[in-house]
């Protein structure tokens, strides 16, 4: 960076802060940070509540209403990896301005989509912009703070990009109830340029250094592979996998364009990677990556299965499954907190970081464990310490992530955390979605078999609601159809809360797997861990 001493025999790079020349403003800045990063997670899923009535209003089927989440997040991932030589080759804060700037008016633009194409055009412009505000952000919080206030600042930061996604079906529902659908992107305009204003008025960032090569092969293999592998995710499962043709060849082509990208950015014969993979060498940030990867899976996977399973098993409205959502927000809110302090105490973060997969897996193992007759207390448990599992493990995964790394290789780690939870989020979701839809058939059909006729249990269920049905007025025969449709729609609620118990002990497996890549991350004091990032 420009303020680096001539003579510092260290190859890391001394950042401005260490010179205090951000003073007090280094408070303002990160309030133009957090809300930057705001408008890229909450832009991910406040949308999910508003698509049906979304597909009304732009005369489109629910199926192709998918693709206004899609594109959002086909383009974000696809960029993503490259925001780091971006900000190298535009300068940080200028890629920065320019990003929001055009998430502003590409949201603007969403309000006033008068058709699917449109729409799911202006979502590709908005996906592509917010894909630096996260890592970028996290980057910059490395120059502006002293040591000392690392962690902390780290931890308000990271408050913003874990509590969003829980609160924002909640928003986007409430949004829609009261206004209409296009505020939901109107909101992203006075956030948007209050954070242009901070990071502009305030922030200095290193300047633009141009030269070299572009590495033309290497973004092309990065759009191909990624965005392939992005649009099976997002779309095989509707398609029956690999049995749709298109599927089928664009997983081929993902795999091999991906593994192509990765031998050319590690080839000596490339001069200038695009994405620089030799930070993965740090064995903290590889064990980093695995674990936000799978933290990306059980939050994002969480958010999808939970309100399906209230919805369907539990009985909730769509509104009170939002609503519910809003507690374990705030847990994970006072977690991220609490957890910034005490790695500002000098409590290892590797220590942290164990506590928060310990008490993830035994969250995932309470909600396998839920029916159709558990109590509303039973879920907000299993949820609000799920939430702190995942405060504890993300802030310090984070801050670990980029322990070990100089100061100019941060914002290249930073993008790969970013790339590993989206890429783990898009998994998950798509995973869970199959897994859950083969575990329902799979438990309908062992349910069904076992309800043959002549079994006593099934008789007398049956003969149960056959003579209900007959009180309230229905003849012998059309009761007993009755009975069985109502029996049949018991059973296939049962496999489906079986599937969904399932879903969440797999999550809980995973996060248990985890605990290798932790391993791999030095046990430093919190504070160190941050600061020797920067």
């Amino acid at each position: 960076m420009a303020s680096a001493t001539a003579t510092a025999p260290s190859s890391r790079i001394q950042p401005l802060r260490e010179l205090g020349a951000y003073g007090n403003a280094r408070w303002i800045l990160l309030a133009g940070f957090v809300l930057a990063s705001i408008l890229e997670v909450l832009d991910t899923s406040i949308i999910n509540p508003v698509l049906p009535t979304m597909a009304g209003n732009l005369g489109c089927t629910f199926q192709e209403i998918g693709w206004v989440s899609t594109s959002y997040i086909l383009a974000n991932v696809i960029v993503l990896p490259m925001t780091a030589w971006l900000a190298t080759r535009f300068g940080l804060k200028r890629y920065m301005l320019v990003s929001i700037a055009m998430f502003i008016v590409s949201s603007a633009l969403c309000g006033f989509a008068t058709n699917l194409n449109e729409m799911i055009l202006f979502r590709l412009i908005q996906g592509a912009a917010g894909a630096p505000l996260i890592s970028m952000t996290q980057a910059a919080l490395a120059e502006i703070f002293p040591k000392h206030e690392a962690t902390l600042s780290q931890s308000i930061w990271a408050l913003g990009i874990t509590t969003a996604p829980a609160l924002a079906p909640t928003l986007g529902g409430w949004i829609t109830d009261n206004y209409a659908w296009p505020w939901i992107f109107y909101i992203n305009i006075p956030t948007g340029l209050l954070s242009m204003y901070l990071i502009g008025r305030y922030y200095r960032g290193a300047g633009a250094q141009k030269g070299g090569t572009i590495d033309w092969l290497g973004i092309g293999l990065l759009t191909a592979g990624l965005g392939s592998i992005q649009y099976v995710l997002e779309e095989g499962q509707q398609n029956d996998w690999l049995a749709d043709q298109l599927i089928l060849k664009l997983t081929i082509l993902g795999v091999v364009a991906t593994l192509g990208f990765v031998l050319w950015q590690i080839s000596p014969r490339n001069r200038s990677p695009v994405v620089d993979l030799r930070v993965l060498k740090d064995r903290g940030l590889s064990g980093a990556t695995v674990v936000m990867f799978v933290a990306g899976f059980g939050l994002y996977g969480g958010l999808y299965l939970f309100p399906l399973f209230a919805q369907v098993v539990l009985g909730f409205t769509p509104l009170k499954s939002g609503l519910f959502m809003f507690a374990p927000g705030l847990f994970l809110a006072f977690t991220m907190m609490a957890t910034g302090m005490m790695m500002q105490k000098k409590v290892p973060g590797r220590d942290l970081s164990m506590a928060g997969a310990l008490i993830m897996m035994i969250s995932m193992w309470m909600l396998g464990h839920m029916t159709s007759s558990s109590n509303e207390s039973d879920a907000q448990l299993a949820l609000d310490l799920s939430r702190i599992g995942i405060g504890l493990l993300m802030l310090s995964v984070i801050v670990a992530g980029v322990a070990g790394l100089k100061a100019e290789s941060v914002k290249q780690g930073a993008a790969l955390l970013g790339l590993a939870r989206q890429l783990g989020g898009s998994f998950g979701i798509a995973a869970l979605s199959t897994y859950v839809t083969r575990m329902t058939a799979f438990h309908r059909y062992d349910l069904a078999a076992r309800m043959y006729s002549g079994n006593p249990l099934a008789d007398d269920r049956t003969n149960m609601l056959k003579g209900a049905l007959y009180a309230k007025g229905f003849d012998l025969q059309r009761a007993e159809a009755g009975a069985h449709t109502l029996l049949d729609g018991q059973i296939t609620r049962q496999a489906y809360t079986m599937a969904v118990n399932n879903a969440h002990v797999l999550i809980g497996i995973m996060f248990a797997l985890t605990i290798p890549c932790l391993l791999l991350m030095k046990r430093r004091a919190g504070g160190g861990d941050a600061a020797a990032a920067h």
